[in-house]
């Protein structure tokens, strides 16, 4: 199985994780500088769920987002 919600397609995301050194300028200091940029990947909250689709059962990794919202029938 696909690291993939079945029902919205989320998956991964990539990103980055930013360090700033410094004072704000706000506080008196010369402001905020970028330090280091390391880039990173956001997995999605995916469970497996067994569903009842068509008269059967089958099990499907959805994101918890779609679980919330009830839009299928638990088997």
């Amino acid at each position: 199985m696909s690291k993939f919600c079945e029902m919205c397609g989320k998956g991964k995301a990539h990103g980055g994780c930013i360090t700033r050194k410094g004072l704000a300028k706000k506080a008196g200091g010369i402001g905020m500088h970028v330090v280091k940029n390391v880039k990173r990947t956001f997995e999605a909250n995916l469970q497996n769920v067994r569903i009842n689709e068509g008269g059967t059962v089958k099990t499907v990794k959805m994101c918890v987002r779609c679980i919330r919202t009830g839009n299928f029938t638990k088997a």
